[in-house]
């Protein structure tokens, strides 16, 4: 099963987080500031991280950025405050899932099993012969090795990010409304998402496109939704 990393000032918070996920068969490492997730990270192998935004020494935003420099885990945010713009700014920074305090606990171990699934999905499985192969243009995507690349370049995308660009690139050409991509990637009903699909949207432009402003491969259809070009 996987090593999930628990990071929150509220050590209950974090006995409580740690009881329900080790029922369910993980091994939880426990952290209650940014700065000691870091140092949880250098030390051990961790599938999942579950980060709380406000802490002291390092904040949960401000160590996600940290960690997204070299580690492509799922992130999950906890955060007790619920505006749109906290969100957004947690996804803003990496995170691939935020969860508002207070929570249940069976729904937070829902969402970390279902990014666990995702990416599990996206392990690299090392193939030589029969990749499957998906391309427009310069942009191409070997979804055996899990790899992105453009003009050649390999990119590195979240989980969310690359399910999100696979589904486009399989059917390029076709209109993608923001409840279609949440509801094809999240596996959930879509209530009020159009933000949510919207950052991770504009992460994706700012990772494969030279000019995001002015996309080559990912357009967006006004009132409509998101399409990849067929070139």
């Amino acid at each position: 099963m996987a090593n999930i990393l628990v990071c929150d000032d509220d050590k209950e918070i974090v006995e409580a987080i740690g009881i329900y996920l080790e029922q369910e068969g993980y091994t939880i490492y426990k952290a209650y500031d940014g700065m000691e997730a870091l140092k949880v990270l250098r030390e051990e192998t961790i599938n999942l991280l579950i980060i709380d935004v406000m802490m002291p020494k390092l904040d949960g935003i401000r160590a996600t950025l940290k960690i997204r420099e070299e580690n492509n885990m799922p992130i999950i945010i906890l955060s007790a405050k619920s505006e749109d713009a906290d969100k957004i700014l947690g996804l803003n920074v990496g995170a691939d899932d935020y969860v508002t305090k207070p929570f249940s606990p069976l729904e937070l171990v829902a969402r970390v099993k279902s990014q666990l699934r995702r990416f599990t999905k996206l392990g690299s499985e090392m193939k030589t012969e029969g990749s499957v192969i998906y391309s427009s243009g310069g942009l191409s995507i070997n979804d055996d090795l899990k790899e992105v690349s453009v003009d050649g370049e390999l990119i590195r995308l979240t989980p969310i990010e690359y399910n999100i660009l696979l589904l486009l690139v399989k059917n390029q050409g076709r209109v993608f409304s923001t409840d279609q991509i949440y509801e094809s990637i999240w596996n959930e009903d879509a209530i009020g998402v159009d933000n949510t699909v919207a950052v991770h949207i504009r992460h994706i432009r700012e990772k494969i496109e030279i000019n995001p402003k002015d996309p080559r491969y990912l357009k967006v259809v006004w009132g409509v939704g998101y399409k990849v070009e067929k070139l």
